[in-house]
């Protein structure tokens, strides 16, 4: 069959259905990971796998491969997918939107009766977004490598729930090995999440890499004091001190924004403060990107010290705690030029990019040749209810994944 086509419609409405689930009152989603929402939503999709003619595998992290077969036996299978956790005031598209296309494109093979010589598996990894359990992409770090199975067991959320124990209560401890799923090369479908495309008027990015990232928690402990008594000039004050550190961080951020820099302060708290008192305790978290890792590794020292030279001048005491580092990472170059290949061949206008946001085909991408394919955000909107790609979009972005599907899995 000459350009075999995806349904743009059915995947819409896919999208919209799945949506309902964990609907919040200004049209966003909320599924956080391992909650009873998000095993609703597990559910639907592995329901709507099953009926596309699918089995399915859950490994011990909770993660999901649908599996459809191919014609050839015992080979490595092209894989796709993404996550169906959200953030708590998250969006309708992220993550889920390429678990379901990975799904519309088994279900239009189905309908055009298209054999694949390799077999083709979707995934739905457990905890991309990091919401409830730290660290982010967690379960694909296991299946990488780069965690082992007992801590990521291990982690706990805001009220000491373990993802091992959230994984038995909603009953997806699975069986199945980490990592054991033979994957010959891996296609990552996303929304982009940022402004360029719509910038530039393209309709499909070409994810060549993605920033590095290195998370800290950072507290600064001062004295807590009378906010009358206590002259200005007497205080050790954690949240002046804090405000000084935001203010130097972002300058450097700034000056080296071309290179890639990044620095953002997502979460900012004063332990038991009061209108009267002024703040001896006060937390934050610090989130540092680069293209690469030079450069990230400068922008590291800069921010230590920087805090360390605001804490000597306002005689605050700091920790710094690293709890997160995903290094820079360039895709593999056969998987982006299979990319490249279907995007030239749609005559999609389309530009190449460098993600700043990190995705589980960062720690895929250590074990398994790894691309990404984004599709614009409207305003550059993500991780925000309003979040928002149209229903040609969400086709466009489909129809190259299921043309890069179809060529490799014939390979």
């Amino acid at each position: 069959m000459n350009n075999p086509r995806i349904n743009q419609s059915r995947l819409w409405d896919s999208l919209m259905e799945m949506a309902k689930i964990g609907a919040t009152e200004k049209g966003g989603c909320c599924r956080l990971a391992l909650t009873d929402i998000d095993k609703q939503g597990r559910d639907l999709f592995i329901d709507w796998c099953i009926k596309a003619g699918c089995s399915i595998h859950i490994d011990k992290m909770g993660n999901i491969f649908a599996r459809r077969e191919g014609s050839e036996q015992r080979v490595a299978a092209i894989g796709t997918g993404s996550h169906l956790d959200t953030q708590p005031t998250g969006g309708k598209f992220d993550g889920i939107y390429g678990c379901l296309a990975g799904l519309e494109v088994i279900r239009s093979l189905n309908d055009q009766n298209i054999t694949t010589s390799r077999p083709i598996e979707v995934s739905v990894w457990t905890n991309e977004e990091g919401s409830r359990f730290a660290p982010a992409m967690v379960s694909s770090g296991v299946y990488s490598g780069k965690f082992d199975l007992e801590y990521a067991h291990q982690q706990i959320d805001s009220d000491g729930i373990s993802i091992a124990e959230a994984l038995r209560a909603i009953g997806y401890m699975g069986d199945d090995e980490v990592g054991q799923r033979d994957l010959h090369k891996f296609f990552e479908l996303h929304i982009e999440q940022g402004p360029v495309l719509e910038q530039e008027n393209k309709q499909v990015g070409i994810v060549t890499g993605v920033l590095g990232m290195r998370w800290y928690d950072v507290t600064l402990t001062g004295t807590s004091a009378h906010a009358g008594p206590t002259p200005m000039s007497y205080r050790k004050d954690a949240l002046y001190a804090a405000t000084q550190v935001f203010n130097e961080l972002y300058q450097i951020a700034e000056r080296g924004e071309a290179e890639g820099a990044r620095c953002t302060v997502g979460e900012l708290a004063i332990i038991k403060g009061s209108r009267n008192v002024i703040p001896g305790d006060v937390t934050f978290t610090l989130d540092l990107r680069h293209a690469e890792l030079a450069g990230l590794s400068d922008l590291e020292v800069q921010a230590k010290q920087v805090i360390k030279n605001v804490a000597e001048s306002t005689g605050v005491e700091i920790k710094l705690d690293n709890i997160w580092d995903s290094p820079p990472v360039a895709f593999n170059d056969d998987c982006i030029a299979a990319v490249s290949h279907a995007v030239e061949n749609s005559g999609l206008t389309y530009q190449r990019l460098v993600s700043g946001a990190g995705h589980d085909a960062v720690n895929i991408a250590s074990v398994v040749p790894t691309s990404m394919i984004f599709i614009p955000s409207i305003g550059g909107i993500s991780h925000n209810e309003s979040e928002y790609s149209s229903p040609d979009q969400v086709g466009d972005g489909c129809q190259i994944l299921f043309d890069v599907i179809l060529n490799e899995a014939n390979k």
